[in-house]
């Protein structure tokens, strides 16, 4: 396989890696909006109300999830622009982009091994103390918030250890609410489908962002070398690539010393029908020299024999 039909399959690649991180992007743009917004999420977090760290892990998850989603987004549109115009800065920028988001992946496939249950654990803590606060009835607010979360994890309290519940405990799952599952098991469950879909988006992210970056370092050096070799007439990448000035014709030795032509002015003329003896000053040639006048009449013929 030739150099450019290397290159025709590396730009078609960097194209098809280009619209996967971009769907790539939206789909953690989703996950990050899914976060916050979304019912499961936003109950938890009303309830806690900064009392536990779910509140931060919440605002840095979505920050962080935006961030990812715009980079992403970036890194596809710049790998298409520059695989289209064959432009060199725009190709360093996609790798640039690629490069921040594979660091960032890193970053987060790292904590999620290093602290796999810290978001569970927090989750967990904002139920366990809004049903505890409900059980004491402190306030009417606790139980509001208490239910509010069971209906809609579709749950009813938390088992016991021993099997046993206090009347108090027992008031808060009545009727069909307490044909429902455990709230601990509910959220456990729930948290661990999201989980999974976590860590397919970091898993694909990074087999993306490794692919994009090799595939815009590689064009982008053959790119600059199709700048190189056009100059030495053995290689181009493209019509015209994108940044390389258009090369003149180049001609043997013989014609390229040879002097430009030259077009006489009406004053160059002029000087022509002079006579090149009268511009100079030099020698006078002989179709300069003027012929003999008599100062007599002119003999005739038969004087000169």
């Amino acid at each position: 396989m030739g150099l450019w039909s290397r290159v025709r399959v590396a730009k078609c690649q960097m194209l098809v890696t280009s619209f996967f991180l971009l769907l790539l992007g939206v789909a953690v743009a989703a996950m990050a909006a899914l976060t916050y917004f979304e019912a499961h999420f936003a109950v938890i977090g009303h309830a806690s109300s900064g009392r536990t760290p779910y509140e931060t892990i919440r605002h840095w998850a979505f920050s962080a999830g935006i961030s990812l989603a715009g980079l992403l987004t970036l890194a596809a549109v710049l790998g298409t622009a520059a695989t289209v115009r064959e432009a060199r800065g725009l190709m360093a920028g996609a790798f640039l982009c690629s490069a921040l988001v594979f660091c960032a992946l890193v970053q987060v496939a790292f904590w999620r091994f290093h602290s796999p249950s810290q978001v569970e654990d927090a989750v967990l803590d904002t139920y366990d103390l809004v049903y505890d606060q409900a059980v004491k009835g402190s306030d009417g607010i606790w139980r509001q918030e208490l239910v509010a979360i069971q209906d809609t994890f579709l749950c009813c309290g938390k088992g016991s250890p021993y099997g046993l519940q206090g009347s108090s405990e027992a008031d808060l799952c009545r009727g069909e609410a307490a044909a429902r599952q455990d709230c601990l098991q509910a959220i456990v469950s729930f948290l661990g489908t999201l989980g999974v879909v976590v860590s397919t988006l970091i898993s694909l992210g990074l087999v993306s962002t490794v692919s994009a970056m090799l595939l815009s370092a590689f064009l982008r050096f053959a790119i600059h070398s199709g700048c190189n070799l056009d100059r030495r007439g053995k290689y181009t990448l493209g019509p015209r690539a994108h940044g390389c000035r258009p090369q003149e014709p180049r001609f043997s030795g013989r014609y390229q010393q040879r002097p430009a032509a030259h077009h006489p002015s009406e004053a160059d003329a002029l000087r022509g029908h002079l006579g090149p003896s009268r511009q100079s000053g030099g020698p006078r040639l002989l179709q300069d020299t003027p012929l003999p006048t008599h100062r007599g009449r002119d003999a005739p013929a038969s004087s000169h024999l």
